[in-house]
């Protein structure tokens, strides 16, 4: 197998050309995480630039409309002109806001979900491997991150001086305590598995072959070794980014659009980057410790990974298009009496049998 370099290691080597510079030091390295962590996030930025198109043509296609064709070759153009509609619009600031906090909100919003890529194994690409970090507890740390999210929906609910904003932000409490816990619940299922935290010790346990049909090999995926928790897992991460049925911190047709109601121009679009980059986590999330990660044939581990996260980007858009959304009443009860249940159900069958085969 070739050997590859990790992506700060590789940036590093490029300070030794410099004369008098050592890729040694402790600036090179504080500089090349830094060189790589914007690498992995701009790659993820693009990915979530691409879904203000890939949104509405799949949406259009659901609901049996034309979507956008006018702007630029099947409407990619309206990528750009979003960007710029948005931007220059005017920042209105609603009296009686909480300014600290109101200002704060979308940035946490947005840099919670991009912090959790850095320890994300996303695969290779000429010899170089997109990983910025690979700590024991890289599993851990994703889930952490990702969960800071909530306190800036929260943030913005409560800053917004507005009764439906803050009604976006109590639900948006009771959402994430009622399916956080599932969520981390039915991933230890998966280091029970595995035996480890670090991400790239969780794909490399799935590299091998869990059977053969024919000519067809089925790789050890966490998906197919334990196609239960993996379900579990889709519906937790589907509350998790707010997707249907599950988004009632925002609910339109309810609360006007909750948290974000009163948020406009720059603030506006990081809060809408934010919801996307936290599916794309999401995503990023369930390829790693159940899809294998990076793995796949012929092409490149990256282009596989990011297929991969697509994937799922696809699946929560077919639920956003297919599936009504639940009453909030609805919501807390599927995840305290059902999904909280299934996941410790799942936790201590998932304990018996890794005892029973160790």
């Amino acid at each position: 197998m070739q050997s590859q370099t990790p992506l700060p290691d590789f940036i590093a080597s490029l300070f030794d050309m410099i004369p008098g510079v050592s890729g040694d030091s402790q600036l090179v390295f504080i500089v090349s995480a830094l060189i790589a962590g914007t690498i992995v996030g701009s790659l993820m930025l693009t990915q979530t630039a691409l879904v203000i198109w890939a949104k509405r043509k799949i949406t259009a296609a659901f609901t049996d409309r034309i979507a956008i064709n006018r702007v630029g070759p099947a409407g990619l153009l309206i990528i750009p002109a979003d960007a710029l509609r948005l931007l220059s619009k005017e920042l209105i600031v609603p009296e009686g806001v909480d300014r600290p906090a109101w200002d704060l909100a979308p940035l946490v919003l947005a840099s919670s979900a991009l912090l959790g890529f850095a320890v994300i194994p996303m695969g290779s690409l000429l010899g170089i491997d997109f990983q910025v970090a690979d700590p024991e507890t890289g599993l851990a740390y994703v889930f952490a991150t990702a969960s800071i999210a909530s306190i800036g929906l929260v943030m913005a609910g409560y800053a917004s001086n507005n009764k439906y904003s803050f009604l976006g932000g109590l639900r948006a409490v009771a959402q994430n305590l009622a399916y956080e816990i599932p969520l981390i619940l039915t991933g230890m299922s998966v280091v029970l598995f595995a035996g480890t935290l670090q991400t790239s010790e969780i794909v490399a346990a799935q590299s091998e072959t869990l059977f053969s049909l024919g000519a067809v090999a089925i790789p050890s995926w966490y998906a197919f070794v334990n196609p239960f928790a993996f379900v579990l897992f889709l519906v937790a991460n589907l509350a998790e980014v707010g997707r249907n049925p599950f988004d009632i911190p925002e609910a339109p047709t309810e609360i006007v659009a909750g948290y974000q109601t009163e948020y406009s121009s720059v603030y506006f679009v990081l809060m809408y980057l934010g919801e996307f980059i936290h599916i794309f986590l999401g995503g990023a999330i369930i390829a790693t410790i159940f899809l294998g990660g990076p793995a796949g044939p012929v092409l490149p581990g990256l282009v596989w990974f990011l297929i991969k996260i697509w994937g799922v980007f696809l699946f929560t858009q077919w639920a956003r298009s297919a599936v009504p959304r639940v009453r909030i009443d609805q919501l807390i009860e599927i995840g305290w009496k059902g999904m909280l249940v299934l996941s410790f159900a799942n936790l201590l069958l998932t304990a018996v049998i890794v005892g029973v085969i160790v």
